[in-house]
């Protein structure tokens, strides 16, 4: 679909060479990461109480797009920031056991699912001879799709709080966020 944008110089001992993998070298990554860490001591529930939904990709760098800290948030991200009955269940533990009571739902600019369709399960079938259980939930209108996951969090019958339910579309070139109003 898209190609990953070169990384940046200092990034650039994650490439791997040949014959190794990507995923060996964030395992040495990590044998790094941990020779310097210190258990910061944090519970598990996020200190600002807040729940952020995004879209998996790559370009977009949450917590320092908003100003967050290790601990500030719960991170739920999937293909296109949809809000799916998977989405729903991780938000209603977030609530429910963890005590989060605001949900910021973020879509992007320029995301994967604005060129797909559901197309894509019956070509994922005649390829592997199994149609996914899955909806792709692709859609063409930013917007619509943002008020339409904004809806779905509020009429959740399993979520406590869904009063501070928020949507939002960023923008993959500028970095800023403009927010999208919910129906009525």
């Amino acid at each position: 679909m898209s190609t990953s944008a070169p990384l940046p110089p200092e990034s650039t001992d994650l490439v791997p060479d040949a014959g190794d993998s990507v995923t060996s070298r964030l395992i040495e990554a990590n044998r790094s990461y941990a020779a310097g860490f210190t258990d910061p001591g944090m519970d598990a529930r996020p200190v600002l109480k807040v729940a952020v939904v995004s879209c998996m990709d790559a370009r977009i760098d949450l917590h320092a797009a908003l100003g967050l800290e290790l601990g500030d948030c719960h991170t739920i991200r999937n293909a296109g920031g949809v809000v799916t009955d998977d989405i729903i269940r991780s938000l209603t533990i977030s609530q429910r056991a963890l005590g989060t009571r605001s949900v910021v739902l973020i879509h992007h600019t320029g995301c994967g699912l604005l060129n797909l369709t559901e197309d894509f399960r019956h070509e994922l079938e005649l390829e592997v001879g199994q149609r996914p259980s899955w909806a792709v939930e692709a859609f063409h209108d930013l917007d619509q799709d943002v008020r339409q996951s904004i809806e779905r969090v509020r009429t959740s019958p399993f979520l406590l709080h869904t009063d501070d339910v928020r949507g939002f579309v960023f923008d993959v070139s500028t970095g800023l966020l403009r927010e999208v109003q919910p129906r009525g």
